[in-house]
């Protein structure tokens, strides 16, 4: 600077005020000009002060930008900008030992206090006028402060970074950097917030607000963790000025930007609120509400709270502008879900602390998603067919469906068929009813169901809250929801209701048959008999071996209950069970569901078809092919029997001899070689195992005697299941003497042969079964003839006991879950694949002319398969003369005389047949 301009500063600082206030038309244009020229940081810094501390106050508020703010600050910037490149040139070469570096670099620091300090008189001197404060007479100062701020606050973010182990050497000018601009920022805010814009204002100052909105944005992200209570009155400055000029700026502002950032706080809030949590858990200061980790966890909590509100309100002043970020809010609500229980990836929290996380994040999410409700691309992320979730987000995912289904009875009509009635047309982007996608989503949530997870259940009065399983969660707010939907939905929710049904998941089959029924008892008795009416014909049209059979079958067999008895009636006389065609019907239908009446109709029809039936079978010969005939009346027979409250008692003779004629013709050697026997082995086993007490020891005797066949071979689980339970019931039978030699045996040969069962799940059952029969006979020595091996006694043993082998910890058993999750959901996919390409299969058919219709053909057996059915035939038939040989050999009648030779004949043949050599 030149002796001329130094002299006229040292002469300028010496002046008063009054001085000032006479020379600044002549004197402030030259002191402007020499900031502008200035060589030095210290030459500007001393004008700047000059003018800020002496010139300043008589400058007007009309006059302050053009003659004073738009010439000095934002050169006033540029060298705050000058001065921090300065210090990241230079740090690097900092050490206590470099003292002359030191001192130069915290000469710096100290010139960026007094930058900022001189910043802060031009902002008081603004606040000083208490009228006619506007955004063009200081259009300069935002900009030039903000830009500051931002630099000081990333600085000092980064303060330990930048000086590298020596920041003790300018730790005290940071931290009196950081309180100025602090300061500064605050006095920024105060004036901003004075001023006021209308719908006449310039493109400039709306242009103006808005940098001002996003300059906050950008410090907020810096100073999240460097100061609380700075990072939240920054934000709600921003939202105010957001608010307060929302006509002006909304079409301006960086919406995705803003909502971004909330987000990310808020998630950043929440982890933190977890850490801390899990830190006061592990320290035991649970109880200690003074501990400093105690009042670090309320802080960020509340911090937790105020980003989840200021979220919502956001996105209720601006959601339209908000469409484009549907599957950001979606992914927000599921991380925010997944780190709370009941979330298995959740930590374990003590229950004061879970709850003020809840009321911090969870609570608020209620409002959030009212307010994303409208929003047709939300409501399409959400409802998207085959979404893929991460599997800690997929109960989230559900508890969403479920809190959105609670929140739509208050939205108006549009917002109810944007949710529930899914896509309507082929160039809609594809979405599902509300209904399905919760179906859809409670099937996913396997290892939850499982676990099983809890959540709160009904408030009633007089009673306390208790948790409920997933399953009892979402049928009690299914069934509300149905309770008071609009009628124009019914359709949609029925189409739900029967697709849910037919998918394969037993689970969520059971669920959608808890929500129909409720339905049909809610609704009109014509709407229960339509309903009844369609599942019954639904019934009758499955194949046997389907397993939409077993849901539909549950189904039915509740309703039924729910019928008047006028109904009943039709349904006896649209399915009548006098017809072989409708018997499949009636296996589901309990007959104690029936009115008096109308059950003794049934009852009347079906045991007058089953001995039809057998009487047709008799006269037939008994010949093989009518037995499928046989079971289909003997299984309606068994649903009479299982639907009496007392079966024992409502026996009658007729029933009785029926089930002991079909024993009778019951032949072990047989039963290998015709499967179809072996269904009806399970019905017999069934029926018996209801009128136990009124059957004959012979015809018990009888039915061991084809269990032991059908044990010692391969057979059906559903079999042998049917098996243990006929076994079990036996346990209160006494067996006169003269029959327990042919009775006890075989009682005990068939329980050793299935409690020794490899499969885990007959091995249960057996247990279960042993153990009834155990506590409920007489004849003990069946007890211990059946534990003749030591393994199996001593499993037995601690089954009685309740012993536990080995406890799976919670790690184990989760990991063990989330498997068994994929091994049914595969098997799941697998039949309804194969579901499906029957349907193709059938409608391929149905499709070929009737004039000559293709015979169905039987399944061909592989080449192994054939040789193992006639040796099983082979090993049964010389099993049962073995059988018939030992009975006699105390007798008085030996065997014929060419017994001996036909069986050298067959020793023969087995030696030729081994001795065949086959090319390869």
């Amino acid at each position: 600077m030149s002796q001329t301009n130094t002299s006229l500063l040292d002469e300028v600082v010496q002046w008063s005020q009054e001085t000032c206030r006479q020379e600044i038309k002549s004197v402030l244009p030259k002191l402007t000009s020499l900031h502008y020229e200035a060589a030095t940081w210290n030459d500007r810094l001393r004008i700047l002060k000059i003018i800020t501390e002496m010139f300043l106050p008589h400058i007007g508020l009309s006059e302050l930008e053009e003659e004073c703010f738009s010439k000095i600050l934002p050169k006033a910037a540029a060298m705050f900008d000058n001065m921090m490149k300065e210090i990241m040139n230079q740090v690097g070469e900092l050490s206590s030992q470099n003292t002359e570096l030191c001192t130069f670099l915290r000469n710096i620091l100290q010139a960026m206090v007094q930058l900022i300090d001189a910043l802060s008189i031009c902002v008081r001197h603004v606040a000083s006028f208490e009228e006619g404060l506007c955004l063009d007479a200081i259009r300069s100062l935002p900009t030039c402060i903000l830009k500051v701020l931002r630099e000081t606050f990333q600085h000092c973010k980064d303060s330990e970074i930048v000086y590298c182990g020596r920041l003790s050497l300018v730790a005290d000018l940071l931290q009196g950097l950081f309180k100025e601009a602090y300061s500064l920022q605050k006095s920024l805010l105060e004036v901003l917030d004075r001023i006021s814009l209308d719908s006449s204002a310039s493109d400039e100052e709306v242009s103006d607000i808005v940098t001002v909105i996003h300059s906050l944005l950008d410090i907020c992200s810096i100073i999240s963790n460097l100061d609380i209570a700075l990072h939240a009155n920054t934000w709600k400055f921003l939202i105010k000025q957001s608010l307060k000029y929302q006509s002006l700026v909304e079409e301006q502002l960086h919406h995705g930007d803003i909502v971004n950032s909330l987000s990310d706080n808020l998630l950043a809030s929440l982890q933190s609120c977890v850490e801390t949590a899990e830190q006061i858990k592990l320290a035991g200061l649970q109880e200690t509400v003074q501990s400093p980790e105690y009042k670090l966890f309320q802080k960020t909590a509340k911090m937790c709270r105020f980003f989840a509100n200021t979220l919502v309100h956001y996105i209720k002043e601006f959601k339209y502008f908000l469409t484009k970020k549907s599957s950001c809010f979606h992914q927000l609500y599921l991380q925010i879900f997944s780190k709370s229980p009941p979330s298995l990836c959740a930590p374990l929290l003590p229950t004061a602390l879970a709850g003020e996380l809840s009321a911090s994040a969870l609570v608020p999410m209620d409002a959030f998603l009212l307010q994303l409700l409208p929003l047709r691309p939300f409501a399409e992320v959400v409802l998207q067919p085959d979404v893929w979730l991460s599997s800690e987000h997929e109960l989230p995912h559900f508890l969403m469906l479920v809190n959105i289904l609670g929140q739509l009875l208050s939205q108006p009509e549009e917002v109810m068929e944007l949710w529930y009635s899914g896509s309507q047309f082929p160039e809609d982007t594809p979405r599902l009813p509300l209904y399905q996608a919760i179906f859809i989503s409670f099937r996913q949530c396997y290892t939850e169901r499982k676990v099983p997870v809890r959540l709160p259940g009904v408030m009633l009065k007089g009673q306390a809250q208790v948790e409920v399983t997933l399953h009892q969660h979402i049928c009690v707010q299914l069934c509300a929801s149905v309770a008071v939907l609009p009628p124009v939905f019914f359709p949609v929710l029925e189409r739900c209701l029967m697709e849910a049904v037919l998918q394969a998941d037993t689970p969520t089959a059971l669920l959608a048959v808890d929500v129909w029924c409720f339905t049909a008892r809610y609704g009109t008795a014509e709407l229960c008999l339509h309903h009844v009416l369609l599942i019954a014909q639904l019934v009758k049209a499955c194949n046997s071996e389907c397993y939409q059979l077993l849901h539909l079958g549950l189904l039915l067999r509740r309703m039924v209950f729910l019928m008047t008895p006028s109904h009943q009636l039709e349904l006896v006389a649209e399915f009548s069970p006098s017809k072989v065609e409708n018997l499949p019907v009636w296996h589901h239908v309990l007959v104690r569901a029936l009115s008096q009446d109308v059950r003794l109709r049934v009852e009347t029809e079906i045991i007058a078809l089953m001995q039809r039936t057998l009487m047709e079978w008799e006269d037939g010969g008994y010949k093989l092919g009518q037995v499928d005939k046989v079971n289909a009346a003997l299984g309606s027979l068994l649903s009479l029997l299982r639907g009496h409250p007392s079966p024992e008692e409502q026996c009658s003779l007729s029933v009785l001899r029926m089930i002991t004629q079909l024993w009778s013709r019951m032949n072990p050697s047989q039963l290998q070689t015709h499967l179809v026997l072996q269904d009806t082995l399970k019905l017999l086993l069934s029926a018996t195992t209801v009128i136990v007490k009124n059957i004959k020891p012979e015809t018990i005797s009888q039915g061991l005697l084809c269990l032991e066949a059908v044990v010692s071979q391969k057979c059906p689980d559903y079999l042998l299941l049917a098996a243990l339970g006929f076994l079990s019931s036996l346990g209160k039978i006494f067996f006169p003497e003269d029959c327990q030699g042919q009775i006890l045996p075989r009682l005990s040969g068939v329980f050793g042969a299935l409690l020794a069962d490899k499969s885990w799940l007959l091995h249960q059952h057996a247990l279960e079964a042993f153990s009834y029969f155990a506590g409920n006979t007489n004849h003990e020595e069946v007890i211990s003839q059946s534990l003749c091996v030591e393994e199996t006694k001593t499993k037995v043993i601690n089954y009685l006991s309740k012993t536990v082998n080995l406890l799976e910890d919670v790690e184990s058993r989760l990991t063990r879950l989330k498997l068994e999750k994929v091994v049914i959901e595969q098997h799941n996919k697998k039949l309804e694949s194969k579901e499906s390409g029957s349907d193709k299969q059938a409608s391929d058919t149905e499709a070929i002319t009737d004039s000559e219709p293709s015979p169905k053909r039987a399944r061909q057996e592989t080449n192994a398969e054939e040789y193992d059915r006639h040796i099983q035939t082979a090993q049964n038939s010389l099993k049962a003369l073995h059988a018939l040989v030992e009975s006699k050999a105390n007798t008085t009648a030996p065997p014929p005389t060419w017994l001996k030779a036909k069986l050298q004949q067959l020793m023969t043949l087995i030696r030729e047949i081994t001795s065949v050599r086959h090319t390869t």
